[in-house]
């Protein structure tokens, strides 16, 4: 069980390596993501830069790269806990890619993605976290963050199995996200909407 999870979490990390938003913009003759706008190679700066295609596509993407080595690893048989170390393997190649100079995202779709594996139900409450947040207040991090942190409650609701993995991912997303929270504090963090923002 041992070798074949760290197997895992390997293909995991370089899964997830592949950075989506850096192959997307290349693909559509756009900026790099990594020294445009917010220089964030994720969906919400490639929305910013290029549009809603190039971001939906990035978006997708990056929920695969979370959702394929955890189902994956599930179906292999692998305990909850061995699955949230891959999962949180997925997140660390999107946010240290190696094929990219180890400079990645924030890893929040990828983090999805991984938590997707566990019900439509528990994707779903983690979306209109996200909406409604965003929809009120503008701020892609701050959905992010009230997101993840709302994740491990749901779990437990849903399937508690499933809990101290999905606590493991969301404490590196919300890590993460350290500089938009004193950002947001400091009343500084860009707006999704807003094109020429160069923080996220």
């Amino acid at each position: 069980m041992i070798p074949l999870a760290l197997l895992m979490i390997c293909v995991a990390y370089l899964f997830g390596s592949l950075s989506s938003a850096v192959v997307i913009c290349k693909a559509f003759s756009l900026p790099d993501p990594r020294t445009a706008g917010s220089k964030n190679p994720g969906a919400t700066n490639v929305y910013r830069i290029g549009g809603r295609i190039p971001a939906l596509l990035v978006l997708v993407m990056d929920i695969l790269k979370g959702t394929i080595p955890v189902y994956s690893s599930y179906f292999l048989g692998l305990e909850p806990v061995l699955l949230g170390l891959i999962a949180i393997a997925a997140c660390l190649g999107h946010i240290f890619p190696l094929y990219f100079g180890f400079k990645g995202g924030k890893g929040v779709a990828t983090a999805f993605g991984a938590m997707l594996p566990i019900g439509l139900d528990l994707a779903g409450l983690l979306i209109l976290s996200w909406v409604i947040v965003v929809f009120l207040t503008g701020y892609s991090s701050l959905g992010a963050l009230v997101a993840v942190s709302l994740a491990p409650l749901f779990t437990w609701l849903i399937k508690p199995l499933y809990t101290v993995p999905v606590l493991m991912l969301s404490l590196l997303i919300i890590l993460r996200h350290r500089e938009n929270i004193a950002r947001l504090m400091s009343r500084s963090e860009g707006k999704i909407w807003d094109k020429g923002n160069t923080k996220e």
